[in-house]
């Protein structure tokens, strides 16, 4: 049996190659868009990619299921509870598939979403242990899948934990202690709260160290998963939708246009967006007027969907060869109208000095001498509810950072402002956007809070 996992960082996704040596047939699970890796890969092993398998429409991605699909030839497979736009084959529960010795087992795991799914790999078709479950967005390590993302559209986030429960005590927690746990999802996504680093772990494990599967009642555990999430960003909705749509595809080897300082101004002055994705260091020191600082280093397409509109016509600035990086990575999520970058950006911020801006970013004691100084000064921490519960700066408005364009009304465009997150990438995010919206006198901290907090701990 081959089994590789692929991680991607940035949106803390899993995705997964599964082959039979002796056949050379193999499946892929939960692929992210550009799926260049996942076809090379399988094409140096020997392997045919012949199902495309979705363990449920994902909220926090564009799947790469079509894309794959039109590349291999492969079968779209979802738990045939799901319906969908274009030809796909519903597996029912309990339903087995063969690879060759390789065998894969279907297991209906409603909860996270309605049509949810794990799939039993058994590495031969007799054994009595298997050898992992690729269990999606039901089972985390460390954690389970939220069941509160569905909820404004057609299900109660009870209703949904309900069905979770008895999706993990009923088809996950009966498979043996030593049978591998795969998810999709790592540390740092929002599809729930208490995620592990570990990519992979056991059943037993799980049973003994998470705090869901050990709670001692249904009654216990739809409180435990249902309090306490982080928000979700914007484009979740968006995502869970499309998934399931007929749509366009990325072709990732495909650079968006260069764009002159004119038409960057032209489409900006017609709507558009201008994304810059340096670091906020760079950023601070010197970016056009009106552009969005979301840095590629970081969660890059997240925070894009967080803050962004997902009907928005997007200009890209970034570091001279990274711009098919950007745009590919916005394709990620679904964010397709890349209309162009900025060429040679750096030479037209120096032509045109008139319309570059640099950003305040003050150090924890500057923000001190700032805040004794100004009575109505306007503080906003942009990290998440969980963050914020664990210490704050005082008199601080909490407005997580994916909730700012929509809550703008809650703060006081004329008064000085800084803005704070945990250590400096979410809240150049935020002023950013804050100053795009007409809010003059924007900064933010430094190091973010724990810089602050360092400060004064030490005093």
């Amino acid at each position: 049996m081959i089994l590789q996992q692929y991680y991607l960082d940035c949106l803390s996704h899993a995705s997964y190659l599964i082959g039979d040596e002796t056949t050379g047939r193999a499946v892929v699970v939960d692929p992210q868009r550009d799926v260049a890796e996942y076809v090379a890969d399988a094409k140096k092993r020997g392997l045919t990619i012949e199902l495309v398998i979705e363990t449920h429409f994902h909220a926090d991605f564009l799947s790469g299921h079509l894309e794959l699909a039109a590349a291999t030839g492969a079968k779209i497979v979802y738990s045939s509870v799901a319906e969908t736009e274009f030809d796909s084959m519903g597996v029912a529960d309990g339903q087995r598939y063969s690879l060759g010795d390789v065998t894969l087992e279907f297991r209906h795991t409603p909860g996270h979403t309605p049509e949810s799914m794990s799939v039993v790999i058994y590495e031969h078709a007799g054994d009595s242990v298997p050898y992992g479950v690729m269990t999606g967005d039901t089972l985390f390590i460390g954690d389970v899948g939220r069941p509160d993302l569905l909820a404004s559209i057609g299900f109660t986030r009870e209703e949904l934990a309900d069905k979770l429960y008895h999706s993990l005590h009923d088809k996950l927690m009966t498979l043996p202690d030593a049978t591998r746990v795969y998810p999709a999802h790592g540390a740092g996504s929002a599809c729930g709260k208490n995620l592990s680093t570990d990519l992979w772990s056991t059943m037993g494990d799980q049973k003994a160290t998470n705090y869901a599967l050990r709670a001692p009642d249904k009654a216990t555990f739809m409180s435990l998963v249902t309090e306490g999430q982080p928000p979700a960003p914007g484009y979740f909705v968006y995502d869970a939708i499309l998934n399931r749509k007929d749509r366009g595809l990325l072709d990732e080897t495909k650079m968006p246009p260069a764009m002159t300082y004119d038409q960057v101004r032209a489409a900006i002055d017609s709507g558009a967006v201008l994304v810059d994705g340096r670091t906020p260091e760079e950023f601070a020191q010197g970016h056009l007027r009106s552009a969005i600082n979301i840095g590629l280093e970081g969660r890059y397409a997240e925070f894009a969907g967080s803050v962004l509109p997902s009907d928005v016509d997007i200009v890209l600035l970034t570091e001279p060869g990274q711009e098919l990086e950007g745009k590919n990575r916005l394709a990620r999520i679904g964010f397709d109208r890349v209309i162009g970058y900025l060429d040679k950006p750096f030479e037209v911020m120096f032509e045109n000095r008139g319309d570059v801006a640099v950003a305040s970013r003050l150090t924890a004691q500057a923000f001190d001498q700032r805040a004794a100084e100004l009575a109505d000064l306007q503080i906003v921490d942009v990290r998440n509810p969980g963050e914020v519960a664990a210490g704050a700066v005082p008199n601080a408005i909490a407005i997580p950072v994916g909730q700012l364009p929509s809550r703008l009304d809650e703060l006081d465009p004329t008064k000085p402002t800084v803005v704070y997150c945990a250590g400096g990438y979410r809240s150049s995010v935020a002023a950013s956007l804050l100053r795009q919206n007409g809010f003059p006198d924007v900064s933010d901290i430094l190091g973010g809070y724990g810089a602050w907090d360092d400060a004064h701990q030490n005093a």
